[in-house]
């Protein structure tokens, strides 16, 4: 992986349905990568009861 920054901010969404939230980043993945010419993978990340994230 290739990452370009040392800092990330983290992006809120809507409260929105799994799948409305999968429509609207693959719609940003879109939109970047004709943008940059490159291909982007957006990974999205929830916060779990324990604390822990999962993709």
């Amino acid at each position: 992986m290739k990452i370009e920054t040392k800092s990330y901010q983290v992006a809120r969404l809507p409260k929105t349905s799994e799948s409305e939230t999968v429509s609207i980043i693959q719609e940003a993945e879109s939109k970047l990568s004709g943008l940059t010419g490159q291909a982007i993978t957006l990974i999205a990340y929830s916060k779990s009861e324990e604390g822990d994230s999962h993709a």
